[in-house]
């Protein structure tokens, strides 16, 4: 019993290595909260579209007007695997398959920026389809909106990066950043698979 206690003693005086930890980013806790918010936001759109959809009383319809963007879609998601490739080189310091890669991503998004603005061209001119002709032109123009222009918010911010890395501001203590900027890019991909979903599949 006395050597039970003694080794009781001991184990309790013994001292406690000090595990290092330090608060998350600022930054980065930011971004998650933005993101989050954003997500509700597209949640709400989303819902509002599916409530809505066929309720119109009068036409033109989606599956009368809607051609599944395909080639954009595949341009887009693409551009998330891009972005990490250009992330990864930038961690290792090759700056010029960074920029490479980051240029690839933003043709990407601006590529299938263009196919929604032609589809949206056609919609508006050709079908005569405007936010104010039903519930299903105010509800897909929304919900495409919404996101068109979250892309349009993506491209900026990549567009700033690569000129100010062409221009030799970008250093490697600036890693957090384009980190940042990839989330947000991958968020961007990822709602649109759910608009995708709904909209051009589900909705029609």
């Amino acid at each position: 019993m006395e050597d039970l206690l003694v080794a009781i003693a001991h184990t309790l005086t013994l001292p406690v290595e000090s595990a290092d930890w330090t608060l998350p980013s600022r930054r980065k806790v930011a971004l998650i909260c933005l993101i989050c918010t954003e997500a509700a936001l597209f949640t709400i759109f989303v819902v509002a579209y599916l409530f809505y959809i066929g309720k119109s009383l009068s036409g033109p319809y989606p599956v009368q007007l809607l051609d599944v963007p395909i080639l954009a879609t595949i341009c887009l998601l693409s551009s998330s695997v891009t972005v990490v490739l250009a992330e990864r080189a930038f961690r290792r310091g090759h700056t010029g398959e960074f920029q490479l890669w980051w240029l690839i991503t933003i043709l990407l998004g601006a590529t299938f920026l263009g196919s929604t603005a032609s589809e949206w061209q056609r919609l508006i001119f050709k079908n005569h389809l405007t936010i104010s002709t039903n519930l299903f032109g105010a509800t897909f123009y929304s919900v495409v909106g919404l996101h068109a222009s979250h892309v349009i918010v993506g491209l900026i911010l990549l567009a700033l990066v690569l000129i100010l890395s062409l221009r030799g501001d970008v250093k490697p203590a600036h890693a957090e950043h384009i980190e940042m900027i990839s989330w947000y890019w991958h968020f961007v991909d990822a709602v649109w698979v759910v608009v995708f979903s709904v909209v051009y599949v589900i909705g029609r």
